[in-house]
């Protein structure tokens, strides 16, 4: 990243193994939009603090800061705001529209089961055990969402107007992590090759990937 003002760029108050946290760095890095991280540990109630409520009263990450000061919660509204006016956002009335209805079906039936797994179960400090009860509902819900992509994968190479699109990584972000959360994704062979296919994207980064400037130092 070539050198810029702090004032010029974007901030990204992130929790590195968080699916929505990943998925506004995912969109910052296929857009070239020069950005820095503050990292926030949810875990060590960092999201709690009188500091951060300030900056968003539901207490959650991620939460992206614009150049300008303005803050604006919730990944799913991130990723909108960052793609308007790239290649991840379709022009087409109708193909802007599936977009979002992929990102409705992302938070309302995909993220609440797959991502929450992974939560409880590989993230959570003894969470297995507190949620022990939880995990058949979890997995029962989780792949009837899986089972939706899988159909709508099968005839398509990606969920909005016939190409890549904030929709695909959206719903990337926890999908790729599903097996994290106790999901075997080997039945799935069409989300399987779209997995590859977004992979395969320019500029495609993992979730351990930061960009070279960021900063950790506490919120002021």
């Amino acid at each position: 990243m070539s050198v810029q003002k702090e004032q010029d760029m974007h901030i990204v108050y992130s929790m590195q193994g968080s699916g929505n946290c990943y998925k506004l760095r995912l969109a910052l890095a296929q857009t070239h939009t020069p950005f820095r991280i503050v990292d926030i540990d949810i875990l060590k109630g960092e999201s709690r603090t009188e500091q951060f409520l300030a900056k968003n009263p539901a207490g959650k990450v991620p939460l992206l800061e614009t150049p300008d000061g303005r803050f604006l919660p919730e990944s799913n509204a991130g990723l909108y705001y960052l793609a308007d006016g790239t290649s991840l956002l379709p022009s087409d009335r109708f193909d802007r529209a599936q977009v979002l209805r992929w990102m409705f079906f992302e938070q309302y039936s995909h993220e609440p089961y797959i991502a929450v797994a992974r939560y409880w179960w590989s993230i959570a400090p003894g969470g297995r055990e507190k949620k022990a009860s939880e995990f058949a509902y979890w997995r029962q819900r989780g792949h009837e969402a899986l089972n939706v992509m899988e159909q709508h994968l099968a005839e398509n190479d990606f969920f909005a107007g016939n190409r890549y699109t904030i929709a695909d990584i959206a719903l990337y972000a926890y999908t790729h992590k599903a097996h994290e959360g106790t999901f075997d994704l080997s039945p799935y062979g069409a989300i399987q090759k779209w997995m590859e296919r977004l992979q395969d994207q320019d500029n495609h980064v993992d979730m351990d990937w930061r960009p070279q400037e960021s900063n950790n130092a506490p919120i002021g």
